[in-house]
């Protein structure tokens, strides 16, 4: 997609990718449901304020129509980008946009020293055939564990 612009994500953006954010979950196959907007802000205003931050947007015809918000993440053989959260506008979904964001995104960590890229994702929804489609593979032997 040449014509997605990407550049980091800043405050200012705020309350666009929020409205990105929602529209994008509450639908298929996610169908996530959020106390209050406001719930959803603060997930980002916490990732704004930390120190390891890194976020960007997928900017078409002037409004944003991607996003990926993460982190830098320390590793022994360097840092890498963790994607805590990515999404392409419901509507566009399937037009290639997704694939050139996360290219961009690649060149861009490159740059800034990263070596790799980090996510989780559910198994068996159309996300996981994304990145499989974009180089992402699994990493044997790992598994999630939450407490």
């Amino acid at each position: 997609m040449e014509n997605l612009k990407v550049v980091k994500m800043e405050s200012n953006m705020l309350d666009e990718c929020v409205d990105l954010y929602i529209n994008t979950f509450t639908k298929e196959p996610w169908y996530d449901v959020y106390e209050s907007r406001n719930q959803v802000e603060n997930f980002f205003k916490n990732h704004f304020e930390n120190n390891y931050f890194c976020g960007y947007v997928g900017i078409l015809d002037e409004k944003i129509v991607a996003l990926s918000i993460g982190m830098k993440k320390p590793w022994i053989k360097g840092m890498e980008y963790y994607i805590d959260e990515l999404c392409v506008s419901y509507e566009l979904q399937g037009k290639g946009i997704g694939s050139s964001f996360i290219k961009e995104i690649e060149k861009n960590i490159k740059q800034l020293g990263m070596n790799g890229i980090l996510l989780l994702t559910e198994k068996d929804y159309p996300s996981e055939k994304f990145y499989i489609h974009n180089g992402f593979g699994t990493l044997g032997g790992l598994i999630v564990m939450g407490k």
